[in-house]
């Protein structure tokens, strides 16, 4: 898509309906210069007001931005009324939480993941083992749980009551909403209860311009066990460059996955987008790319909603998702709760 077109013009997004969309009138934000912000800065996802805080503090006082990103979302991986992240996450469809989490070190050019790991918290800290104690750059399932225990973690029970209710309510309609598919399902929409996808990604420039990103979830809701989403997938969930900028996302990965999106919006900076229009152009691969009936609206467009956050290492940040949505950033002087450009304004159909 030629960038020079202003948002607020018609555009065209063919979907596997054959649906001619108009763009949202509030996209023409994505064309306007994003402003730096003085350094340190910090973003994260929604709901990452007590996360951004913490980086920030650490920050403020000398840390590297690494510590700063996983001690900020260790709060929310230990906080059990999120059930999208860590402790009380909502389980898989046998009623069993698996944690998925990826780290990336500007600085060092290093990561480290885990994916479907059970009974440990904080997946975070054992991706950041992952990326400095072996020469891996991803664990999974059993292997994952056993590089942590190794490493001085401790076995915890995950799932918590309210999060056990949800599943019990999901168990009680289970053929309209499970994720297996039939040939007939190709055509049908989603059941009555939501799938519910969850994450923080949270990201931090220091005073220098270094930076460095996280992002942890419990993935789907619901999900197949062993299912893996885009958060530990580095290039996908988060990645960061520490010549650019980095970036993150959250929403359903499987759609994020497929356009490799985290590493698309860095890349799309280097060519010299602002962070905004770069999740706005990657946002716009994601709905190309979606083609299924079942995940498209009676409106031919995504039944679902992803959103990519993005920062450089001159302070300029901005975030965008399908669908009106919100991230988190953090100045040092403010916290505050800003809207990410949404691609389309109106919820989906």
């Amino acid at each position: 898509m030629n960038s020079k077109i202003q948002r607020r013009d018609f555009i065209k997004i063919t979907s596997a309906a054959g649906v001619a969309l108009l763009a949202n009138e509030g996209d023409a934000r994505a064309s306007e210069p994003a402003a730096p912000s003085p350094l340190p800065v910090v973003i994260s996802s929604a709901n990452g007001m007590k996360a951004t805080a913490k980086a920030m503090e650490i920050l403020k006082a000398g840390g590297k931005p690494l510590d700063a990103v996983i001690a900020g979302v260790n709060i929310v991986e230990e906080d059990p009324s999120d059930t999208s992240v860590g402790y009380g996450g909502l389980p898989n469809e046998e009623g069993e939480v698996e944690l998925d989490a990826s780290v990336m070190d500007g600085l060092t050019c290093r990561c480290g993941a885990v994916g479907a790991l059970k009974s440990i918290k904080t997946p975070s800290k054992v991706a950041r083992l992952v990326m400095e104690r072996t020469d891996h750059i991803f664990l999974v399932g059993e292997g994952a749980l056993r590089f942590a225990l190794l490493t001085g973690f401790k076995k915890e029970d995950l799932l918590t009551d309210e999060s056990r209710k949800k599943w019990l309510e999901w168990k009680s309609k289970l053929s309209a909403t499970d994720n297996w598919l039939s040939e007939e399902s190709e055509g049908t929409a989603f059941g009555e209860v939501i799938k519910h996808y969850g994450t923080i990604n949270c990201l931090a420039v220091d005073p220098n311009g270094n930076i460095a990103g996280t992002t942890t979830t419990s993935g789907l809701s619901w999900k197949i066990p062993g299912r893996v989403g885009d958060s530990p997938i580095i290039g996908a969930g988060l990645y960061v460059d520490n010549e650019i900028g980095a970036a993150g996302s959250t929403g359903r990965g499987e759609a994020n996955i497929k356009v490799c999106g985290a590493h698309t919006v860095v890349e799309l900076m280097r060519q010299g987008k602002t962070p905004e229009q770069a999740c706005i152009e990657t946002l716009e691969r994601v709905v190309k790319t979606t083609k299924e009936k079942r995940l498209l609206g009676a409106d031919g467009r995504p039944n679902f909603n992803l959103n990519f956050y993005a920062v450089t290492k001159k302070g300029e940040y901005g975030g965008a998702a399908l669908y009106p949505s919100r991230f988190c950033v953090n100045t040092g002087a403010e916290s505050k709760l800003v809207d990410s450009a949404p691609l389309f304004n109106r919820p989906p159909r």
